[in-house]
């Protein structure tokens, strides 16, 4: 193998055998050292990484916000002042040294938020199954170099560019490369060395997507040398995306920039127009009493840390629901859990344990109990029955043959890799004293048919012990059946007759009807291996050998998990490729189903027109045989209602539903690449319940921003009505400018507001009743009900308290200590009130503020003590010390505001937000 990092070879001209000699590796795969080794030389497989945002150009894009421009030109007014004034620049150093303390809580949220998703990044990349020291492992894609061989199959995007070396019924979707929408069936047969890449039926391309069969390859070439590296795709993966929270409140911020400007340029004409009409013209002293305006103004409006705390929370969110094993892939999601109304959930693995266990079986006529759970092969069989019938025996060959999974013990426990539904069916031959291994190696698989979710069946083809060939089937009865013209009895095959058939689809249902999941075995011998495209044919005049009833029972998470929606008003609804009366049985165990609700199977499904089925769509809860289309048609007509529809999948024909819902879900540990591009959420553990807990977190992340909405904003508004009434007023009244805050008396309070106490609101515990209120309207505002409860009465009761604070203690005791009462009084209330926030909706007693937010509140409470004691920070902020009269007075506005706000929440918030007792 050439270890030159540019050389890619026309590997699509040679043998496999060719290919393995070049690279130096064979179909066991590369050594871990050898990886090791290769990735030292090729490095890792990955497209050229955009340039990471460092922490400095994070810091420094801060100063980009129109907000902090706003608070940047005011500093700059402030120095002008004093300079003109022949003062130390006081006041501009400080505002300046608070801007750079806002920026910094910007950055230190945004930062927060970028290692969160760079954390999400790490976990969604995509995994790749490779044979390392002679077995599959299952490793990261990057990690994959060239020589390592490659284990596909139907819903893998593929990793790199590849050379096939064993091919069943292999079909790949090139259209991201080629743009062939066509799937392009695939073979380990050589082509000459000019056909052009889309002609390359040997090969495999990175980006692609396996939609059929499955093989292995050997990697050729990666990273930047696979063909999609030469033209710069991109591969899909997580991006910083913005929310339409973020937008909104970007739009706030927005409105707040042109609020304070034109307030600005309405002052300064009134102010002006008055100058010019009293002596003719604008003297220095007007001017620079507007230029002090517009900053006092402009730092009262601005809410710094604004933007950075709404993506932080959504960012730091999704790293919370990852830890809860729901990895939230785009951040709108984490809005749209809040509203979600519908949950389409797959049952097996998801609603139910997925452990499946064979009960019964039935075959030659007679039933066989058995005994044991789960996947430890321990249990007997327990009937009437041969052990030595050709009829027993070629259904356990069959149970194990006609499989994929492997029974193994890892770490004390026996686990399948696989599928669990096959896996049962090896543990029950097991438990019947057959040994997997001595039976494959004795009939080896030569060709196979895969089972696909529309064919309901699998088929393989092996070599018997006398030369021979065998077919075996496996799949749902009444699929097998009608494939079946005869039925092994005892020592002959004889004629499937009507009676036979009506037999078996009887016990078919009895089984079902106890809540077992059906599989029929049939097989055929066969003179030869099946010629390919001849499926049909050979699928046809099979012979019956038996059923196999198997149990999943559902998760004790999910029932309390159904109970919850069904209370809150979200709609769990159930989807399985199970027989009707298994699904049925299982759903009224979860308490899915309840009496009076519509169970409907694919075939009854698709006899229903869409106008039809749309009038019975919200009576349905159980889909029992469907297929992955018969979701995409479930999704629609459920959107049509306006409901707001989160679907689970797995495989690769599951991505058109999960991608048309509002909330796409993939199985983490059994969905394919495929589903798990299209989705918005990966459930790590496949467990319903999971989704239910991501929901409760999407209430929350959405319920904290609100109380951090409301606790700035209430902020800003008394700010600059204080601002606006009482500057103008004074001027009059007092016959001089006066402002009741300087520009850095508002910045420090902003700073308070916008710090600690923020923060611990973004992670206040959730309300009592999170996950008992039915789900929140999407189009409902971010303002809503509660929020704008807060953000009118509040500023309507603070701004005149304020206001009569400072004329009244301006009257006594002038400027500075109208100054000091109204500073001092505006951070103990803010902080009084951020107790108040802890909640929207409910009392103190019913939500008390958690530790964090205490200490939050104390701490804010110490330094602002502290800057009022040291007489350098007092003539620095140009305050004075307050009187004891003036401290009991805040502690009483303090106290009745606290009680006024808790008021507010059972007597004004609507009834329409509260709980329903």
């Amino acid at each position: 193998m050439s270890e030159k990092s540019g050389d890619v070879e026309d590997f699509h001209a040679l043998s496999v055998e060719e290919v393995l000699d070049r690279l130096k590796t064979s179909i066991n795969g590369l050594s871990s050292e050898e990886a090791e080794r290769r990735i030292e030389i090729y490095g890792y497989n990955e497209l050229r990484v955009e340039e990471r945002i460092s922490p400095l150009k994070i810091w420094l894009s801060q100063f980009k916000n129109i907000l902090i421009i706003i608070l940047l030109a005011a500093t700059a007014i402030s120095y002008i002042v004093s300079v003109i004034e022949g003062e130390f620049p006081i006041d501009s150093i400080i505002i300046f040294a608070i801007v750079i303390a806002a920026t910094t809580l910007g950055f230190a949220q945004e930062y927060r938020a970028e290692k969160a998703l760079e954390a999400l990044r790490k976990m969604l990349m995509p995994i790749v199954t490779v044979i390392r020291d002679g077995e599959e492992k299952a490793i990261p894609a990057k990690e994959i170099v060239p020589g390592d061989i490659l284990v596909v199959a139907a819903g893998d995007r593929v990793a790199a560019d590849c050379r096939l070396i064993e091919s069943i019924n292999i079909q790949v979707n090139e259209a991201p490369l080629t743009g062939e929408s066509t799937p392009v069936p695939k073979n380990i047969d050589p082509v000459p060395p000019d056909t052009p890449i889309h002609d390359r039926r040997c090969m495999l391309f990175a980006g692609t997507t396996i939609t059929f069969g499955k093989g292995k390859a050997v990697v050729v070439a990666t990273g930047m040398r696979t063909e999609f590296g030469k033209i710069a795709r991109e591969v899909a993966g997580v991006v910083k995306e913005e929310t339409p929270l973020e937008r909104r409140m970007r739009e706030v911020g927005r409105f707040l920039g042109r609020l304070v400007m034109a307030i600005c340029a309405m002052i300064a004409i009134i102010w002006s127009l008055e100058e010019l009409i009293l002596i003719g013209h604008l003297t220095s002293e007007i001017i620079i009493k507007i230029m002090l305006f517009s900053i006092a103004l402009a730092v009262a409006a601005v809410p710094e840390a604004l933007p950075a705390i709404v993506t932080g929370a959504l960012a730091i969110g999704m790293r919370e629901m990852a830890k809860r094993k729901a990895l939230v892939r785009r951040m709108p999601a984490v809005e749209t859990l809040g509203c979600v109304t519908v949950i389409c959930s797959d049952k097996t693995g998801t609603l139910t344990k997925g452990e499946m266990t064979v009960k019964k079986i039935y075959v030659d006529g007679g039933l066989i109990e058995v005994t044991g759970a789960g996947y430890e092969p321990k249990g007997e069989l327990k009937g009437e029955y041969d052990p030595d019938s050709p009829a027993f025996k070629l259904l356990m060959k069959g149970a194990i043959l006609c499989n994929d999974s492997k029974l193994e013990v890892e770490d004390g426990k026996w686990i399948i890799r696989g599928d669990p539904t096959e896996g049962a069916l090896i543990v029950a031959a097991m438990k019947a004293g057959y040994d997997k291994d001595r039976v494959e190696s004795e009939y080896p698989r030569v060709d196979e048919i895969p089972f696909s979710s529309e064919r309901k069946r699998m088929t393989t083809i092996h070599r018997t012990p006398n030369g021979g060939y065998i077919a075996f089937m496996k799949g749902a009865p009444e699929i097998v059946l009608s494939l079946c013209d005869y039925i092994q009895s005892d020592h002959e095959v004889r004629k499937l007759t009507e009676e036979d058939r009506s037999t078996i689809i009887k016990l078919n249902e009895e089984f079902a009807g106890n809540a077992l999941r059906n599989l029929a075995i049939a097989y055929k011998p066969i003179s030869k291996s099946r010629p390919r495209g001849d499926a049909e044919r050979l699928e046809r005049g099979m012979i019956f050998l038996g059923l196999m009833g198997m149990i999943d029972p559902p998760r004790p998470e999910a029932i309390e998990a159904v109970k919850t929606c069904n209370r809150i008003k979200i709609k769990p609804i159930m989807i399985t490729g199970d027989h009707k009366l298994t699904a049925l049985a299982i759903a009224r165990q979860l308490g899915i189903y309840r009496d009076h609700d519509i169970v409907l199977t694919g075939e009854e499904l698709d006899r229903l027109s869409d106008e039809e089925y749309e009038k019975i769509v919200d009576k349905v809860t159980v889909y029992a045989r469907v297929s992955p289309m018969h979701k995409l048609r479930i999704v629609k007509a459920w959107k049509k209602r306006g409901a707001i529809v989160a679907m689970t999948g797995d495989g690769v024909n599951d991505a058109p539903a999960v991608k048309h819902a509002d909330i796409g879900i993939a199985m983490g540990i059994t969905g394919t690449e495929v589903t798990k591009e299209a989705s918005d959420m990966i459930l790590l553990d496949d467990n319903f319940a999971t989704i239910v807990k991501a929901i409760e977190l999407g209430r929350w992340i959405y319920d904290n921003i609100k109380k951090y909405l409301v606790y700035l904003l209430k902020s800003n508004i008394v700010e600059v009505a204080m601002l606006s009434i009482t500057g103008m007023l004074a001027t009059y009244l007092f016959g001089e400018f006066a402002l009741p805050l300087l520009p850095l008396h508002i910045l420090y309070i902003n700073l308070a507001t916008d710090g600690l106490p923020a923060l611990a609101l973004g992670v206040a515990p959730p309300d009592p009743d999170i996950m008992q209120r039915p789900p929140r309207d999407p189009k409902e505002s971010i303002f809503s009900k509660d929020v704008l409860a807060f953000l009118i009465l509040i500023p309507l009761i603070n701004t005149p308290i304020l206001m009569i604070l400072y004329f009244w203690k301006y009257s006594m005791s002038g400027a500075i200590g109208a100054m000091t009462l109204v500073f001092l009084t505006f951070i103990f209330l803010e902080l009084t009130v951020a107790l108040n926030c802890r909640s929207l909706r409910f009392m103190i007693f019913r939500s008390p503020p958690h530790k964090f937010l205490v200490l939050a509140v104390l701490w804010e409470m110490f330094l602002i003590i502290t800057i009022t004691i040291i007489p350098a920070t007092r003539q620095m902020f140009r305050i004075i010390l307050p009187s004891l009269n003036d401290i009991f007075l805040i502690a009483a506005i303090c106290v009745g505001t606290f009680f006024t706000c808790e008021a507010i929440k059972v007597f004004i918030v609507p009834r329409t937000s509260r709980p329903a007792r």
